[in-house]
């Protein structure tokens, strides 16, 4: 049996012994354990995979957040870890709403989060406790709005110079 297939096999029963329903659905996505946690239990749930003796989940791939507009909590975050030492991944998912925000930091865990939370609240408004230095990374500092939230249109609507018949419209 590979590394992954016994990471899928064990991975949901420790964590739902560990969190009990702070982990709120387990699943397999393409071969990869896939976790849903409470918004409080989000940092503790990456915190036990990083120490984790016998599979430690020390590598940080990726964060990335969603939006959701159909949704009642409409923002998610969602993080990749990696074992290196095993080659075992694992996502785990964590949702907020857009009035509240608010989700534990990655940093003090692994201090490459400090880009890719920034990168997160500069498109998403997903604002980070904890964050060292939370401001936009890629975006203008004064712009008002988070571009990769759905509540915005994709054209310019102050436009006159399209044709919208041209585009099928």
């Amino acid at each position: 049996m590979s590394n992954q297939a016994q990471a899928n096999e064990k991975l949901p029963a420790m964590l739902v012994s560990a969190f009990g329903t702070d982990i709120t659905e387990a699943s397999i996505s393409h071969g990869i354990p896939v976790f849903t946690a409470h918004r409080n239990a989000y940092r503790k749930v990456v915190e036990f995979l990083y120490n984790l003796e016998e599979m430690p989940f020390r590598f940080l791939t990726d964060i990335t957040g969603i939006h959701l507009p159909d949704n009642k909590e409409d923002l998610g975050v969602i993080c990749h870890l990696h074992c290196l030492t095993s080659n075992v991944r694992v996502r785990i998912k964590t949702f907020v709403t857009t009035s509240d925000s608010h989700l534990d930091s990655l940093t003090p865990i692994f201090p490459g989060a400090n880009w890719m939370e920034r990168e997160t609240f500069d498109f998403y408004g997903i604002h980070f406790k904890g964050h060292p230095n939370l401001t936009r990374i890629l975006n203008m500092d004064d712009m008002l709005i988070h571009p990769l939230r759905k509540e915005y249109p994709l054209e310019d609507q102050s436009r006159k110079d399209k044709n919208d018949a041209m585009f099928g419209r």
